[in-house]
């Protein structure tokens, strides 16, 4: 779900690190292979491509037996953050528990809802 641009800012109220692994951006058509489905957050799977892997939403893709397609266009990156810090959401997935989010300094990515307040 993407929100509007008069939505309100939210507050950090603990930091969330980043992955040492380059983040990876899948365009529909993308072939990836499917790995193990993550425990702590359930709706997503890792995957494997040809510029490297990272986590992204199963509903995303269309697995058959360990390969999948990919439905939906899907970027990996992560925002970190610092506890108090103002973010704007600009994406919400809910069925996944994450925000894409802009910090002041105008760099994007995704932000678990779990580490923000103010989220309505």
């Amino acid at each position: 779900m993407t929100v509007g641009p008069d939505s309100d800012p939210v507050t950090v109220v603990t930091a969330h690190e980043i992955p040492e692994r380059p983040p990876i951006r899948l365009t529909p058509g993308d072939r990836v292979t499917v790995g193990e489905q993550d425990t702590t957050w359930p709706a997503f799977v890792f995957v494997t491509t040809e510029s490297g892997n990272g986590w992204v939403p199963a509903r995303h893709l269309e697995v058959n037996e360990g390969e999948a397609l990919v439905k939906v266009a899907y970027d990996t990156t992560e925002l970190p953050t610092s506890v108090g810090e103002r973010l704007d959401v600009l994406r919400r997935d809910d069925d996944s528990g994450w925000l894409w989010c802009r910090n002041s300094g105008g760099r994007e990515g995704w932000v678990p809802v779990s580490t923000i307040s103010d989220v309505v």
